[in-house]
């Protein structure tokens, strides 16, 4: 059991997940670099609806921040959970390191 903000949970506290670092690598794929150190790829095709739609525009799509540790567009109008992000995606294999 664990406390936040004066409320009480079960299980155990885990760490949040937060995105350190992004770079598009191509049609609405993304490399993050998570807060735990892992790279993962993302296909931000999944991302559907509505609040999304904008995405589909490449210069849109591309132009994000990260703020407190969660991808941003649009002036912080469209943002994407790290969690959802990293459950999303794929693990990223750096074949420099592999050779």
């Amino acid at each position: 059991m664990f406390e936040v903000n004066g409320i009480l949970y079960a299980g155990s506290a885990k760490e949040l997940l937060k995105i350190q670092d992004a770079k598009v690598t191509g049609d609405k794929m993304l490399l993050l670099t998570f807060s735990s150190g892992e790279k993962r790829v993302f296909d931000a095709t999944v991302l559907k609806g509505d609040v999304f739609a904008p995405l589909n525009d490449p210069a849109v799509f591309n132009n994000f921040k990260i703020v407190h540790g969660v991808i941003t567009w649009m002036n912080e109008e469209i943002d994407c959970a790290p969690e959802y992000m990293y459950e999303n995606s794929y693990e990223y294999l750096d074949m420099d390191a592999v050779v």
